[in-house]
């Protein structure tokens, strides 16, 4: 090894290299590889000058621009990435924590605090974990607890089942890809009893890291082609951004099907024929993805419309992707098969696989190992999730107490967003079924539709970015996730606790109220 790599090899926390007229080009080195995977200039050994570094000083021309082009570049790069948009964590999101960190340096603003209504992170709106899934995994992050008896004896057998199933007793070991055999099996047991008794193989389970995971991995397997013969894949709209983001990325053709929002975010069949006909002139078609229940809208589909999908999709010979990454809310009329309580940054998930070609499947098999395996830790949640406490455990009595308490909460604070915004003259919002999202309709007058044309942003990225300046709320706009031409929504979260809750729809009413009054 030259002195100079091991002067950049020995330089405290430094990961990055610098661009200059040495052997090495800019890049990010991994800590546990010699081979350069990214590059990333600007921040590399920023701290260091270039003697320390062990590089020749680089002259710099008299305009004061570098004298060499950075390796990667937006003309460079991948054009596929740079279709890519998601609008859950976008311009807004980011203004939001801009406004966060102005109102913690003193700045003042019309409002005292940001409230966050953009993304169905249950936990950082406040909602209480399950205690039994925290003691389990608590027990299997440090196993020195299961002596403690201060645990339930049924959280330490849980425990215990876990760790025997991960490799030297430890969540800290990887698992199969696959995922970790045991969980698979609860997992399939779950889907018989939720499916009312059919058969489920664990070996059609594969656990993921969170459903995005899952998701991703089987449109890798379906994209192919170019021109004519590009893959197409139909997706609802409202949709939510992951698959025209994954779409955009995989450079494959998005497929547009509506639902029908004045019947309450229903899917037609004749909706799906269209959209079939028309994108067969164009493209591939070779999946159909349902979002039940909805995502951004709420809905949950009724099982007639869930046995045409069926039908329709095999009629069509075409691949059949069911999210129902929502699910364990289906109604909120009555308690779900399982606990609703989202863990988001556990990452936890699985899919199911049905009726794959066994070639494929091999493909499928070689894809995920690739990744080496889900984290453990979500792994572990996930079979809490599918396999809470029994009937006569010790835990069980809590259980019941918790998952009912949030699921009355939730019911409670989705017919409370519903009431409040349908008072609310230019705001119109179906009922929340299931999920956790409500998605309302909202007039936006042609005045504002011009001013935010004129700014170069949608009209309700334009509404929502003033509510947020002048409120402190944080919503996603309905562009985000696709509308019919000539209609405006937001997504928001019913998820903060009753009373923010409470604040951020009165907070809503008066700014829409004030909106219509500025720009009529």
């Amino acid at each position: 090894m030259s002195a100079t790599r091991m002067q950049l090899l020995s330089a405290r926390n430094v990961r990055l290299f610098t661009q200059g007229r040495s052997e090495l080009s800019a890049g990010v080195r991994s800590p546990t590889s010699p081979a350069l995977w990214s590059p990333s200039p600007g921040r590399a050994l920023s701290g260091l000058s270039a003697t320390r570094r062990g590089l020749p000083k680089e002259k710099m021309p008299e305009n004061g621009a570098s004298a060499r082009a950075k390796v990667l570049t937006l003309d460079t790069m991948n054009p596929a990435v740079k279709k890519v948009e998601y609008a859950v964590r976008g311009p807004i999101v980011q203004r939001a924590v801009e406004l966060e960190r102005e109102l913690s340096e003193g700045i003042k603003k019309p409002f005292t605090e940001v409230i966050k209504a953009n993304i169905g992170d249950a936990h950082a709106m406040g909602q209480q974990p399950i205690t039994f899934f925290r003691q389990v995994l608590a027990l299997c992050s440090y196993p020195e607890l299961l002596n403690d008896s201060t645990f339930p004896e049924d959280a330490k057998s849980r425990a215990r089942r876990i760790l025997q199933s991960c490799g030297g007793n430890s969540m800290g070991s990887y698992s199969a890809s696959q995922g970790i055999d045991a969980v698979r099996q609860d997992v399939a047991r779950y889907i018989e009893r939720r499916d009312g008794g059919g058969p489920c193989d664990p070996d059609d389970v594969y656990l993921t890291t969170g459903a995005s995971d899952g998701i991703v991995t089987m449109l890798k397997l379906l994209v192919c082609g170019k021109g004519a013969t590009r893959t197409g894949v139909m997706i609802s709209i409202p949709q939510y951004p992951l698959y025209s983001a994954a779409l955009a990325e995989l450079d494959a053709v998005q497929i547009n099907y509506y639902l029908n929002e004045e019947k309450c975010w229903s899917l037609d069949i004749s909706e799906l024929q269209r959209a079939l006909d028309e994108a067969r002139r164009h493209c591939n078609p070779r999946a159909l993805c349902i979002i039940n229940p909805g995502n951004p809208t709420g809905q949950v589909q009724s099982r007639q419309c869930i046995e045409d999908v069926i039908r329709f999709a095999a009629q069509e010979r075409l691949f059949l992707m069911a999210d129902e990454v929502l699910s364990l809310c289906v109604s909120f009329d009555t308690a779900p098969v399982s606990p609703f309580n989202r863990m988001c940054g556990f990452r936890g998930g699985y899919m199911e696989i049905i009726n794959m070609d066994e070639e494929v499947r091999a493909q499928l098999s070689k894809l995920v190992s690739v990744r080496l395996c889900p984290p453990v830790p979500g792994q572990a949640l996930m079979d809490l999730v599918v396999n809470p406490p029994q009937p006569g455990e010790p835990s069980h009595e809590k259980f019941i107490k918790e998952r009912t308490a949030t699921i009355s909460a939730l019911a409670e604070k989705a017919k409370l967003t519903e009431q409040v915004l349908n008072t609310v003259q230019g705001i119109s919002c179906n009922p929340v079924q299931g999920a956790m999202y409500s998605f309302p309709r909202i007039t936006i007058p042609e005045k504002a539709v011009k001013e935010a044309t004129d700014k170069g942003q949608q009209p309700d990225m334009f509404y929502c970015m003033k509510m947020l300046e002048e409120t402190g709320i944080c919503l996603v706009p309905g562009s985000g996730f696709g509308q019919r031409d000539g209609t405006y929504h937001f997504r928001m979260t019913i998820l903060p606790p009753k009373d923010k809750l409470t604040t951020l729809l009165n907070k809503v009413k008066e700014f829409h109220q004030k909106f219509l009054q500025q720009y009529s």
